[in-house]
């Protein structure tokens, strides 16, 4: 890149380009909403059958079984998704097309996963010492990639779909992801847990090969080429950036110390399946493939529902409506395996219901952050979010100590409390569609 300053004819044809460019993609809008929405059902498909609140810690405890063990994977997932997107967030700035960075990282998160497979179909299965270290290297290696996936889709929705439409997607996705995931729960998981092996092997290979998928749809998306005046780069001061930015945007400040409630609930998330199995009554591997299903049954009319409201009057009121949402799931856990009530183990799934909103509302937390930055800032933002949202899980690992020490009720209240303050402090954010030029 030149470091001459450009004339004012060169800055007059860029400025031209960039303008036609902006054009085309309100042209393509429509076709690039059904792309998009069908890159994520694909991804959704191939997720259902890693769903982090039954299947990864189940097969976790079927490999180390400790609970400070299983509380290793919320800091890990979290760490993933945070530190390598802040160090990127810059450079893809630069990108003048942002599919292409969706694509490679969609399939740098298959790799994991087909790995695993690979480990789970030739090894002599069960308690090997080395296979968890192994595990949880895969895992942390594929949620930084999801971390990239994540900052790079969030950032090419900004680039092509309007503030007002980013619901629909929401919308689209959520429905058809959700009913298409659960036909293939039903019959492909549902034989494959009913094998000897809880058919791990099988599962981590559909989410290996669906993921591939998932990033060859990325090709279906038309986006024109957008040049940055200032051409982006490598910023050298990625947590500093991130800490300037927290201290001086207000409006940030105070959506990130609600992210940072909000996302204290996914600690919790490996442990809803073991509170599940602990109790006294019987529990099969259909149980898992029921909460499953409950799950992404849920995450689908969510997101209907969420979508519709946001593209109406804007992120804010679903994002409050969302957090108090999530701040019921500890307490509806507690009581639904609760000895007062008698009834609740054969309705444990109901759990699985509201932890479907979890992954709604981290879409809201980034269509809110699209809103409150300007296009060129949308990295910057997305990562920066998402580093202060890794703070909670630094406690995670103790979480899953505390819940081997005093118990599932304890620490479930605790987080109820902490998401419910989250959902309190939305009433000082602001709705950026109409409180911001």
């Amino acid at each position: 890149m030149s470091l001459i300053e450009p004339t004012a004819a060169e800055v007059t044809e860029a400025s031209s380009a960039e303008a036609k460019a902006w054009e085309e993609i309100r042209e393509r809008e429509p076709r690039n909403l059904l792309a998009l929405s069908a890159h994520y059902i694909v991804l959704r498909i191939a997720w259902v059958f890693k769903t982090e609140s039954v299947i990864m810690p189940a097969f976790l405890d079927t490999i180390a079984g400790a609970g400070w063990v299983r509380g290793c994977l919320p800091i890990l997932n979290r760490f993933g998704q945070s530190v390598p997107p802040i160090m990127l967030a810059s450079r893809l700035s630069s990108y003048p097309q942002k599919k292409w960075a969706v694509l490679a990282t969609t399939l740098m998160m298959a790799v994991p996963f087909l790995i695993l497979s690979t480990i789970w179909m030739t090894v002599e299965q069960g308690r090997q010492t080395w296979l968890p270290a192994v595990f949880l290297g895969l895992y942390v290696l594929f949620f930084a990639a999801t971390g990239l996936n994540q900052l790079a889709f969030g950032t090419l929705q900004g680039k092509l779909i309007r503030a007002d439409r980013r619901g629909r997607l929401l919308s689209i996705a959520g429905i058809v992801g959700s009913v298409v995931s659960i036909i293939c729960v039903w019959f492909v998981m549902r034989r494959w847990l009913e094998l000897p092996d809880h058919g791990f092997g099988y599962i981590f290979a559909f989410t290996g090969i669906g993921l591939v998928a998932s990033a060859l749809v990325c090709l279906c998306v038309s986006e024109p080429s957008v040049h940055r005046a200032n051409g982006g780069g490598k910023s050298g001061r990625p947590f500093a950036d991130a800490w300037s930015l927290f201290r001086s945007d207000r409006h940030f400040r105070r959506f990130a110390v609600v992210a940072m409630l909000f996302v204290t609930s996914q600690t919790l998330f490996p442990h809803y399946q073991a509170l599940g199995r602990n109790r006294p009554q019987q529990w099969d591997d259909l149980d898992l493939m029921m909460w499953v299903i409950a799950q992404n049954a849920a995450v689908g009319v969510f997101a209907l529902l969420s979508g519709s409201l946001a593209d109406a009057t804007g992120n804010r009121l679903a994002l409050r409506l969302q957090v108090f949402c999530v701040a019921l799931t500890p307490l509806s856990a507690l009581i639904l395996v609760g000895e007062r009530f008698q009834t609740g183990p054969d309705l444990f799934w109901l759990t699985f219901c509201l932890l479907g909103m979890t992954p709604v509302t981290f879409r809201t937390l980034t269509n809110y952050a699209l809103e409150l930055s300007h296009h060129d800032d949308h990295p910057r933002y997305i990562s920066t979010l998402k580093l202060f949202m890794a703070i909670p899980f630094l406690f995670s690992p103790l979480i899953g100590l505390l819940v081997d020490v005093v118990g599932f009720a304890t620490v479930f209240l605790t987080v109820s409390a902490l998401v419910m303050l989250g959902g309190i402090l939305t009433f000082r954010m602001i709705e950026p569609r109409y409180d911001l030029e």
